[in-house]
């Protein structure tokens, strides 16, 4: 890994690495946010929380503006925030030049359709290749980890906790794509990823957490979710009430909130990102159970 950047911050280190990845074919960055804990001569491994971003994003949009960095000193919790997809000359992208597919919109999926499948493995990338990565470099602890995300990153987040119950201790997500088979977001990058075939569109539930969930796969641990009312996405693109009903009828615990007045940016990211931080701080041993 290549250190590219170090700033001092709540008596931690914000960095950011570049490294050569084998799951995404080429190279990519990483933001670590290390606390005060992690940097003591000798120090113990820390738990860490992983947190996926959204659409158009980078390593760097949680880092700069969701305000995490102050209580996760607190906390002694680590924050790693990949990028969201495979970036390089060679990786394609959306073939209508549009946001919403390819570069920075790799929907944290392993694709197995040309030409998305040499690169677009952001799903094995998070789950095996990043942790044991960074793992091995710092002091972090593989066994205590927690995944997080926003819109298309809490999507990711949701996908993975439930795949991989026993690689992620502790799940939340702001304003996720909960059923991304069923919205224009997820259709259009599935459709590319996948195919649009009807054995093709049975492989997008293996992407989907409401179809996850009705599938059989659950979490004994409960999933926080937040999301916000004014959100222009609420309805038609991430869906929270289908999530909702698949948790209650598959028995999952869940905690969803609709925060009044709320939309989709970073403002609200910020607003109830300690709600979250503390959330996997309990998971993760760091607070109390019964600690708000």
């Amino acid at each position: 890994m290549e250190l590219i950047s170090s700033q001092r911050c709540f008596n931690g280190e914000q960095r950011r690495y570049r490294l050569q990845s084998a799951q995404l074919k080429g190279n990519s960055t990483v933001g670590v946010f290390l606390p005060p804990s992690a940097l003591k001569e000798n120090a113990a491994s820390v738990p860490a929380l992983i947190w996926l971003s959204g659409l158009t994003c980078s390593d760097e949009n949680f880092v700069q503006k969701a305000g995490a960095q102050r209580r996760a000193a607190e906390l002694g919790l680590a924050l790693i925030t990949p990028d969201t997809s495979p970036r390089g000359e060679d990786v394609p992208a959306d073939p209508s030049g549009q946001w919403d597919f390819g570069d920075g919109a790799g929907f944290y999926v392993d694709a197995d359709q040309e030409p998305w499948s040499e690169h677009y493995r952001m799903h094995s990338y998070v789950l095996e290749e990043l942790p044991s990565r960074l793992c091995a470099e710092l002091p972090l602890d593989r066994q205590r980890l927690g995944l997080s995300g926003h819109s298309m990153g809490g999507h990711g987040a949701l996908v993975l906790g439930l795949r991989h119950p026993d690689c992620f201790q502790s799940i939340s997500a702001v304003a996720p794509i909960c059923h991304p088979s069923q919205c224009p977001w997820g259709q259009k990058a599935f459709g590319y990823f996948f195919g649009t075939s009807p054995e093709a569109q049975a492989r997008w539930r293996h992407w989907d957490a409401v179809a996850l969930l009705e599938d059989g796969y659950h979490r004994k641990d409960q999933l926080l979710v937040d999301l916000g009312s004014a959100d222009p996405f609420l309805q038609e693109q991430l869906r929270p009430e289908d999530l909702r009903s698949a948790a209650a009828n598959h028995h999952q615990p869940l905690a969803l909130l609709i925060h009044e007045g709320y939309d989709h940016s970073y403002f609200f990211v910020a607003s109830v990102i300690d709600r979250h931080l503390d959330h996997h701080g309990r998971a993760l041993g760091l607070l109390g159970k019964g600690n708000k």
